[in-house]
């Protein structure tokens, strides 16, 4: 349903430097660089920053946020580590979730400029 999203970014290289380790965890490689963007993804940009200046910080009670799909538990893992190693900042540890209709593994980030990003995968056990 959805080809691709963005997020906006006040400083281009330090979330270049904070999002090509984070999403190398699940796959994701820069494949267009830009001047005013980069995009990210496997075999074609999925996952875009756009920089954004003069953009302020992305309130937390926005209640905004992406969620990209993990392949194991151990990728969630490690997106959740190397946004930490990043200079991310935790908004909900890895772990399972169960809930009335599905049963998830997840973890949720904030990216330097407050934008939420969550790893998920369905685990069958």
């Amino acid at each position: 349903m959805i080809d691709h999203v963005s997020v906006g970014v006040r400083d281009l290289e330090r979330a270049a430097r904070f999002y090509e380790p984070t999403l190398a965890a699940l796959g994701l490689t820069r494949l267009v660089t830009r001047p005013a963007t980069i995009g990210f993804g496997k075999a074609y940009p999925e996952f875009w920053i756009n920089l954004r200046a003069a953009m302020a910080q992305v309130p937390h009670e926005s209640g905004t946020h992406i969620c990209l799909r993990a392949k194991t538990t151990a990728e969630v893992d490690a997106f959740h580590a190397a946004a930490m190693a990043s200079g991310g900042l935790s908004d909900g540890m890895p772990g399972l979730r169960p809930h009335d209709r599905v049963r998830y593994y997840a973890a949720f980030i904030l990216d330097p400029d407050g934008n939420r990003i969550e790893a998920v995968t369905f685990p069958s056990e």
